[in-house]
């Protein structure tokens, strides 16, 4: 398996953060990991399909919301919390503080 690809802090943009937190999907995602230190795909899955997660993760990724690691077969994932609020203060909270 490869290793996943993680933006360094530096390399993120608020146009892919903004465009991965328009989807509600990733958005769930988001804030469930704000509340937890690393949670399996299987618990962000909320009943969609894996072949979409994929793809949400995948772009989370790349914008540097999450990063994700393997621990055997099972894929860890945590929010980027401390390089977001460093690169944009108070984004995150922002985005946090606003419910559905």
């Amino acid at each position: 398996m490869r290793p996943f690809k993680h933006p360094d802090p530096e390399q993120f943009a608020l146009e892919r953060i903004f465009h991965a937190l328009s989807d509600p999907a990733r958005l769930e995602i988001v804030r469930h990991l704000a509340g937890v230190e690393q949670a399996t795909c299987g618990e962000l899955e909320f009943g969609r399909p894996k072949s979409s997660m994929s793809h949400h993760f995948r772009i989370l990724r790349e914008a540097g919301l999450v990063h994700t690691s393997s621990a055997g077969t099972t894929h860890l994932n945590s929010l980027r919390r401390k390089e977001l609020d460093t690169r944009f203060p108070g984004l995150i909270a922002a985005v946090l503080r606003q419910r559905p």
